[in-house]
């Protein structure tokens, strides 16, 4: 039988020399990582770590999927990009910083966000998938995907100082046979209202990126089925098994879903009670209604850490999180006008206060952000 022939430069040689010495990778496993295919799917905090050590791995190619710009508060955990980067697109800073760790590495850049349309011929040029986004329409939008077309994701998550982990995929259960739908938006705040710790979304990469070599080689045993998880402040891990929902809307015995949809939240529009919905301003119209009438009651439902770094002058901040214990002497003989980050905890302030009786409450659209961005731009947009 004719030796198989591995096609490395002398350079590569060197480069992987102390991954081919390991029995189980060997020059054959190497040559399965130069011929991968892997798409990232998110380019920031949990797409960094994977993408780095996957280049250095001698992944064959990476396509990096992001439509973002790097922005200050990014670098605390995406570090693949640096304070140089600033308001550059995120997937021109990563190939920049990959293709200095590995030349050899094709990096293929989607400036673009990943939806229903376009979601199906990004991921066919791609073997496996790995979801940097920590965004739940997107992670529902990435699990119908890798179904539909039979390829593997490798999914990650993070809160504060936790991290989740896991893989789903053709032989085990998917992610929606665990997280049968998506939640309403005011019950899953994101980073930017919860807060997370660097270095979380960095271990969770490395695990994703260890999963995607595995698999890749064909060795050890896969997260498939199931679901790590790690408490940072605890140093511990836990692992729950994921079960194949036969009841599954998307690869059980009855599927309901049988193409893409957009999955979006739609947290300011929601329904608070039976026949009752949301009323909104934008901070454009806030800004002439507080030039007009200076005297207007504005409630921030941010924590105090987050007031600490910005606030809007005039505000009178009750967090969430104490609302049900100091919302007494909020008037109720007029307008109050609620924000948060993003208005997703305002929404839930607003439903908290009708339900002690207030009427007249009025959402922030896209809260202290939208201030920062619109508004007053020496309002740090943390």
């Amino acid at each position: 039988m004719n030796k198989p022939i591995y096609n490395f430069s002398p350079e590569e040689k060197i480069r992987y020399a102390r991954q081919t010495i390991l029995p189980m990778i060997g020059q054959a496993g190497q040559m399965r990582l130069k011929n991968a295919r892997i798409l990232m799917i998110g380019a920031g905090g949990l797409g960094s770590s994977p993408a780095i050590y996957l280049a250095a791995a001698g992944i064959g190619t990476i396509g990096l999927v992001d439509a973002d710009a790097v922005s200050l508060s990014n670098l605390h955990r995406q570090i693949l990009h640096y304070t140089s980067d600033i308001d550059k697109p995120k997937v021109i800073s990563a190939q920049e910083k990959l293709k200095q760790i590995n030349p050899e590495v094709n990096i293929v850049m989607h400036q673009k966000r990943l939806n229903a349309d376009n979601a199906q011929t990004i991921l066919a040029d791609y073997d496996l998938v790995i979801d940097g986004t920590d965004n739940l329409p997107s992670r529902y939008l990435i699990n119908d995907a890798c179904f539909f077309q039979k390829k593997n994701f490798i999914f990650g998550g993070v809160y504060q100082f936790e991290g989740q982990l896991s893989v789903f995929g053709p032989g085990g259960p998917c992610y929606r046979c665990f997280f049968r739908e998506l939640p309403p938006r005011d019950e899953m705040p994101s980073c930017a209202e919860a807060g997370v710790i660097g270095v979380v979304p960095g271990i969770i990469g490395l695990m994703q990126a260890n999963e995607a070599i595995k698999w890749i080689c064909g060795i050890g045993e896969t997260l498939l089925g199931r679901l790590l998880i790690f408490d940072a402040l605890a140093a511990r891990w836990r692992e729950v098994k994921i079960k194949k929902d036969s009841e599954c809307p998307l690869c059980g015995i009855h599927p309901t879903i049988h193409s893409l949809e957009e999955y979006t939240w739609e947290c300011l529009t929601q329904t608070l009670t039976a026949g009752s919905t949301l009323q909104e301003i934008t901070v454009r119209e806030l800004k002439q209604l507080r030039d007009q009438q200076p005297d207007i009651y504005l409630l921030d439902v941010r924590e105090q850490a987050e007031w600490d770094i910005a606030r809007i002058e005039g505000a009178h901040l009750k967090p969430l999180s104490k609302l049900e214990e100091n919302f007494k002497d909020i008037p109720k003989d007029k307008p109050v006008y609620c924000f948060c980050k993003l208005g997703g905890r305002s929404a839930q302030a607003i439903k908290f206060l009708k339900s002690k009786g207030y009427s007249s409450l009025v959402n922030i659209k896209g809260g202290i952000q939208a201030w920062s961005e619109e508004i007053d731009p020496t309002i740090p947009c943390y």
